[in-house]
């Protein structure tokens, strides 16, 4: 078997420590691949002047030339035919332009093992059937890989309905707030439990119009809220998290310990899943590195900078390093959970302009490497 799938086998998900030495075995073995069969990104790591071979220790992950997520909103870069990727999928596309990522069979089934793991390990699975809210959008071919990611969410437990949030129209997507405050009120008078997920922002927009119109429900026992996505371009309505734990409470009866946040970027197909102290702890398949702002350098633990994803996990397109537009920091130690694997902060977003000028010595490594 090869490093890839021997770690996507690795049935401790959180296990970095453990999985040192196969991770490092895992993304060599993807650069030599993507090397051999992408020449434009042969190109950007010739005129890194770096080589597959040169990952020998985890500090050699640093070393690896970064993508900025944006790169990929403007080139595609593919190491297999596209007729070979029977799923694709789009960003968002808040900033305009979107990035389009395609799955190979074999990524797939990476893919699926990773994430039975992680919901197995975040008691996500259930047998008893479930009514859905998807605060999002409604899944269609070529759609983007957040609705492909909430339909996937409604297979954890039998979906006796799904509702959702966005339906299109001629002028784009609208959010029906007033359909979900409906059926959120018909649920609570049924026994089945509800499980919501998506946006946090329109999850939070529907909580507070049922607040101010004095509606309080309580919904069936083993409901859920999840959260995914982030707030988009309503960043500057986003509020702490005790504030929204405490309002989820009020308005649907849903404690904190039922309320699930996700992270993730189309870009780093990785499921990173909140613990019970809602920190977004690394899994084995995956490391993170936070980088300067300025200089792109890697940066100590507890220091904020740009969040930098890595993976071995796609075969079908080279994402081994990505740099998000996320601000975050890396923590090693000191969850309550009692998870020893490093979990990440998220602090925000930066601008498309900041990410242009953060980004400007990985575009100077990408000039080499441009299709």
């Amino acid at each position: 078997m090869s490093a890839i799938g021997r770690l996507f086998s690795c049935k401790k998900p959180y296990d970095t420590v453990g999985t040192k030495e196969l991770f490092l075995a895992a993304m060599r073995e993807n650069c030599s691949y993507h090397a051999a069969h992408c020449k434009p990104y042969r190109e950007i790591l010739e005129t890194a002047g770096f080589s597959p071979d040169d990952l020998k220790t985890e500090e050699d992950l640093a070393r690896l030339p970064v993508l900025p997520t944006r790169y990929f909103k403007r080139n595609q870069l593919f190491s297999r035919p596209e007729k070979r990727l029977p799923v694709k999928v789009t960003s968002s596309g808040t900033g305009g332009a979107k990035s389009v990522v395609g799955f190979d069979v074999k990524t797939l089934w990476h893919e699926l093992k990773m994430a039975v793991r992680i919901c197995k390990f975040h008691h996500l699975w259930s047998m008893k059937p479930t009514r859905y809210i998807i605060f999002g959008y409604r899944p269609r071919k070529n759609s983007l890989g957040a609705a492909k990611s909430a339909f996937a969410f409604t297979l954890l437990a039998p979906a006796v309905s799904r509702v959702y949030a966005l339906e299109r129209r001629e002028d784009g997507f609208v959010p029906d707030l007033t359909l979900l405050r409906e059926k959120l009120v018909k649920y609570a008078k049924g026994r089945l439990p509800v499980r919501t997920m998506g946006f946090p922002a329109y999850t939070y927009f529907l909580l507070k119009e049922m607040q101010a119109a004095g509606i309080r429900v309580t919904l069936p026992k083993g409901s859920m809220i999840c959260l995914g996505g982030g707030w988009k371009q309503f960043y500057a309505e986003r509020v702490e998290k005790e504030a929204f734990y405490k309002l989820a409470y009020e308005v649907l009866g849903v404690d904190e310990g039922h309320i699930v946040e996700f992270f993730g970027a189309v870009e780093h197909p990785i499921l990173y899943a909140d613990c019970s102290a809602h920190h977004f702890h690394v899994p084995a398949y995956a490391r993170v590195l936070i980088r300067d702002v300025d200089t792109l350098a890697p940066l100590d633990m507890g220091r904020p900078g740009l969040v930098n994803l890595l993976t071995p996990a796609i075969q079908s397109m080279p994402l081994l390093s990505v740099m998000t537009d996320d601000l975050g920091i890396l923590h090693g130690e000191g969850c309550p959970c009692g998870n020893k694997s490093p979990w990440m902060e998220i602090l925000g977003r930066v601008g498309v302009k900041d990410v242009v000028t953060c980004a400007q010595g990985a575009e100077e490594v990408l000039k080499g490497g441009t299709p």
